[in-house]
């Protein structure tokens, strides 16, 4: 009998985590982590980029990718690009995360399970499970899942009360590669402060508006330079009429001092210090369907 002892097995993956819009994809990203790193708001199509989470635990690391919701509203050249980097997505990932809503699947929900490769590595997450009134509807809805695609698992989980993460994640590890972390264990998300900073601004305006303006709406910075303990930034929303203009000020500018003030104050709580930010509005006609303009604004 061998006294040696056992070698720890480290394991290291990208995850994907894709689901139609308003599933909670950001929220789950955010509650994996530990830290806000995607924007949420409860209007569908808030996160319009990749943005990547890390965690690490004592055996693992995982790389999470919350992608946008797939959808087919708001056609445009945008959208098109949205779509396109989720399909993308799903092809160069270790593992996914199909987050589905507790107690319905929808049609919705079957179409983004159709844009999974044959051979991927899916588990599903029931989200939302704090929500539901009667748990009984969970083991059919988890059986007709079951019928749509061979999953790995399928774990009902509330991203937002912390519930059953720790299972979601031992779930994926076995999905992962072996092979050593390719982040500190300190680090949260490879996004820099610059991308952070133009998110939040964009997660009020989704946040405090109604639902035309945050479609019509992109964050642009100009500047963002440190200053001592201070960042100062300065900032362009950019909308496509006048009128949405008008809207995103406010009368006397009050709509918009209440968007940065909030943005303001959540940059300070993320980047740990003191930050100056200034924020105009600009109308940039037809912006979501220009190709130099989407590349411009980060698309």
């Amino acid at each position: 009998m061998s006294d040696a002892p056992k070698v720890m097995i480290f394991r290291c993956g990208h995850v994907a985590i894709v689901g139609r819009p308003n599933v909670g994809k950001s929220t789950l990203l955010n509650h994996l982590v530990g830290q806000k790193v995607s924007i949420t708001s409860k209007k569908a199509q808030t996160t319009r980029h990749q943005v990547t989470g890390i965690l690490t635990t004592g055996d693992a690391q995982f790389i999470f990718v919350d992608t946008p919701g797939f959808q087919t509203l708001h056609r445009s050249r945008l959208n098109m690009r949205m779509n396109r980097a989720v399909t993308e997505g799903l092809s160069s990932v270790d593992a996914v995360i199909v987050v589905i809503e507790a107690g319905r699947t929808v049609a919705a929900d079957r179409n983004v399970i159709a844009l999974l490769p044959h051979d991927a590595h899916a588990v599903v997450a029931l989200n939302k499970i704090d929500q539901l009134g009667d748990r009984d509807v969970l083991l059919p809805q988890m059986a007709g899942l079951a019928a749509l695609y061979p999953f790995v698992a399928i774990v009902p989980v509330s991203a937002e009360k912390d519930q059953r993460l720790n299972e979601l994640a031992a779930a994926l590890r076995p999905l992962v590669p072996e092979r050593p972390a390719m982040y500190g264990s300190d680090e949260i998300t490879d996004r820099d402060e610059r991308f952070l900073a133009s998110e939040l601004i964009r997660e009020k305006i989704f946040r405090l508006l109604g639902e035309e303006v945050p479609y019509a709406a992109t964050v642009a910075i100009d500047q963002f330079a440190l200053e001592g303990e201070m960042r100062r930034i300065h900032a362009t929303v950019y909308v496509e009429r006048a009128n949405q203009r008008a809207i995103l000020l406010g009368a006397g500018g009050t709509q918009m001092k209440e968007i940065a003030t909030r943005a303001r104050e959540d940059m300070e709580r993320m980047f740990g210090g003191r930050v100056f930010l200034e924020v105009w509005v600009k109308i940039k006609r037809g912006w979501a369907d220009d190709d130099n303009l989407l590349k411009r604004f980060g698309y």
